[in-house]
């Protein structure tokens, strides 16, 4: 193709920490839609419409000038006044926004008419204050009162929701108008009288409060936006991750954006100090703290931004479960879900306070943290979570073995819990052979490969804390596991390992991407993983743009469904680390390339949540899937993880050490790391093809440490081997 695609919703969105605004292309909410402007899992604004006159402005450009703010570019339609009619386009209108905790709007309107105008503005701003997961679901219950107040004298209008102790509360403050404007019917409206070539201002600015604190919203103009407190930290970020230089254009733009989001999703936790943020799972339906979402994506910044597993690790452990909660489908040292701050949880009537449905969450704690080890060097930090460790060791043994088979199942106990409590957790997403559900208790493959892989990388843990008694017996633990589950998940005549074990223990035999996972966590015996790697890229697997989420031979195939034949660009990552691990380059390298091709299509490069499993042909570009997470965190670093893949990246700190493998692949040819943060310092190393073999150089920095070790090492062909580095 010639020409230039671009696929994406028609939607603007700026967003910041806990506030995020979704509206139309022109800037507008209407309504009813799940549009609207958000803070702590309230819709604050659930409408929000400007007139002239009683006309409409239509929309001529806009755009997120950054994840925080905006510029949209209006015109006026034809319209009448006691003056006479104001031909069409005569006015430009100039909206721009700067979202912080609250919002600050600005409207600048000029008149490049030939005579005088004067005409009514109007703003439509009204509030539901609807909880974030009924806004989703389409089912809003109003269970507390809505009061407003307008103030003349200060130019203030004042939204209240009250629902016992539960309260939400937006001021709307008019500022640098020339003009009192009056509050009536809904709208606040304006006088605007401009002289040929004359230009009218006003600001808007939008604070929020809980009834207990002010979230105040940024003063400055939308001109001023790098001098705001998401400016500053926007910068700061730039400055402190790691950048890339490459002549394909593909990885370069996807890599940026990917950090560009990565930055976006930042939420703050209890902490203070330089890492006092952990990455939200995704806009606008996800931006909260997650177990699953929050560690995979902090697993995909190792190389980037290592320190995001600071603050992860310790925002986590704040909530690990220290009781029995079965509405909750809380136990003891279990890792939690997700945490949820709107009306529904705070009356606990859904069961986010927070929830812990789910079952990969726990040893992925113990995973990052062996990492984290590796990526830092920094034993205190080990030690800091060692209690949180063991308590993930005691519920992977207590309760992630529900029934004692030395498997790991999950089944809700909750009347509101998940029914599937892996990272494919739609309730549909597990499926027989046939196309039916599933029952459980459910033994899903890639949690006993997650298992696995904590094991033996806690052995290590141990082992450097001088505890060699209990890394043997988390070695011999996983010795274990991988001859046990081996013999029950492999199936000669299917050539695959099953997808799970149903309640009757049962082989599920259906070819989905979850075996993958199994190549990351190295449970996989050498002689199986080329089968593996073969059918997870056979065509009803890959899709051209990935690896599909289920075979499209499957009866339950749906190339536009959430999780039954979609692509999502973080199984694909996890999946490109596995065939990488097993010494698949061209193979995880093509994944790459899918990814990075796929990913050119969307707006701005931003990797979306998933996408559609369509076939890829010469003349077709990806599909959107409605209602997609955009930006997505583990979507956006899987641009982290596929770039690993490809250089063969092993970090060991504790060694004073960073390995690579690089196996560059022909479509690109060289790629720069620029600011490769590792033990307080900063390197550059450049990567370049020489005919079949890959070479590299350290650019800046001390040589030494770095070197090239074979990135397969970290396999262990044999399960009696030293636990990987």
């Amino acid at each position: 193709m010639n020409l230039e695609i671009t696929v994406g919703p028609e939607q603007l969105v700026i967003h910041q920490g806990h506030s995020i605004l979704l509206t139309d292309r022109d800037g507008q909410v209407p309504w009813p839609t799940d549009r609207g402007l958000y803070f702590l899992d309230t819709r604050m604004i659930s409408a929000w419409l400007i007139y002239a006159n009683g006309e409409p402005w239509d929309l001529l450009s806009s755009a997120a000038i950054e994840h925080f703010a905006a510029r949209l570019f209006l015109a006026n339609r034809k319209f009448m006044t006691e003056d006479g009619e104001i031909p069409e386009r005569c006015l430009s209108f100039e909206l721009g926004r700067t979202i912080g905790n609250g919002l600050h709007e600005d409207f600048d309107i000029t008149n490049h008419g030939p005579k005088r105008v004067r005409f009514n503005l109007e703003v439509l701003i009204r509030s539901d204050f609807a909880d974030l997961f009924e806004v989703k679901s389409g089912e809003i219950v109003r269970r507390g009162h809505i009061t407003t107040e307008w103030s003349p004298l200060r130019g203030q209008l004042r939204t209240i929701y009250r629902n016992k102790d539960f309260r939400r509360e937006v001021l709307v403050q008019v500022r640098r108008n020339g003009h009192a404007p009056v509050y009536a019917n809904g709208r606040l409206s304006f006088d605007v009288d401009l002289e040929p070539g004359a230009s009218w201002h006003a600001c808007l600015l939008y604070e929020f409060r809980d009834g207990k604190q002010r979230f105040p919203a940024p003063r400055a103009c939308v001109d001023g936006h790098g001098e705001t407190t998401a400016g500053r930290r926007m910068e700061s970020w730039r400055d402190q991750v790691m950048k890339i230089n490459t002549s394909n254009e593909e990885i370069y733009r996807f890599y940026r954006q990917a950090v560009e989001d990565i930055s976006a999703l930042r939420l703050p936790t209890s902490e203070t100090g330089p890492h006092q943020f952990v990455p939200a799972a995704g806009v606008p339906w996800f931006v909260a703290l997650f177990g699953r979402d929050t560690l995979i994506a902090s697993l995909q910044a190792v190389m980037s931004y290592p320190n995001f597993a600071r603050a992860t690790l310790t925002a986590l452990a704040e909530h690990q479960a220290k009781e029995r909660d079965d509405e909750r489908d809380a136990e003891p040292g279990k890792i939690m879900h997700e945490l949820r701050l709107g009306e529904l949880a705070h009356f606990k009537l859904i069961p986010h306070t927070p929830y812990y449905g789910t079952a990969d969450a726990t040893p992925l704690y113990l995973i990052l943290l062996h990492h984290a080890w590796l990526c830092l060097g920094d034993i205190k930090l080990i030690e800091q979570h060692m209690e949180t460790a063991e308590a993930c060791l005691a519920w992977i043994d207590d309760y992630g073995d529900r029934d004692g088979d030395g498997f790991q199942e999950y089944q809700t106990r909750s009347k509101h819990g998940y029914e599937n409590q892996s990272w494919k957790d739609a309730g549909e997403a597990i499926v027989y052979p046939d196309g039916s559900l599933v029952k459980g208790p459910k033994a899903l493959c890639e949690l006993q490969g997650y298992v696995y892989d904590a094991w033996r990388r806690m052995a290590q843990i141990f082992e450097a804390l001088g505890k060699p008694d209990r890394a043997k017996t988390l070695n011999e633990k996983a010795e274990l596991l991988y001859r046990r589950f081996n013999e029950a998940f492999w199936d000669d005549e299917f050539g695959f390992y099953a997808l799970a074990l149903d309640g009757d223990k049962k082989k599920v035999l259906s070819v989905a991407s979850n075996p993958g996972h199994l190549l990351w966590s190295g449970i996989v015996p050498p002689e199986r993983a080329e089968a593996v790697v073969r059918r997870l890229m056979a065509p009803d697997m890959w899709s051209g743009w990935g690896i599909r989420t289920l075979s499209s031979d499957h009866p339950a195939y749906n190339p536009m469904s959430y999780q039954n034949g979609s692509v999502w660009p973080h199984d694909n990552g996890l999946i490109a680390l596995g065939f990488r691990r097993y010494g698949f380059h061209d193979e995880a390298a093509r994944i790459a390339r899918d990814i990075s091709g796929a990913v050119s299509f969307f707006t701005l490069h931003q990797a979306p949540e998933l996408y559609a499993g369509i076939l890829r042909t010469p003349t077709n570009f990806p599909v959107q899937y409605l209602g997609a997470n955009a930006p997505q965190a583990w979507a956006a670093g899987s641009s982290f993880h596929l770039l690993q893949a490809m250089l063969g990246f092993q970090p060991d700190a504790p060694a004073g050490r960073i390995y690579f493998d690089p196996a560059l692949p022909d479509w690109l040819p060289d790629i720069t790391l620029i600011d490769i943060h590792f033990l307080g310092r900063k390197f550059d190393i450049r990567f370049w093809r020489d005919g079949e073999k890959t070479r590299w150089e350290v650019v800046k920095g001390d040589k030494s440490r770095f070197a090239y070790r074979p990135y397969n090492s970290q396999n262990r062909l044999h399960i009696s081997d030293p636990a990987p580095p």
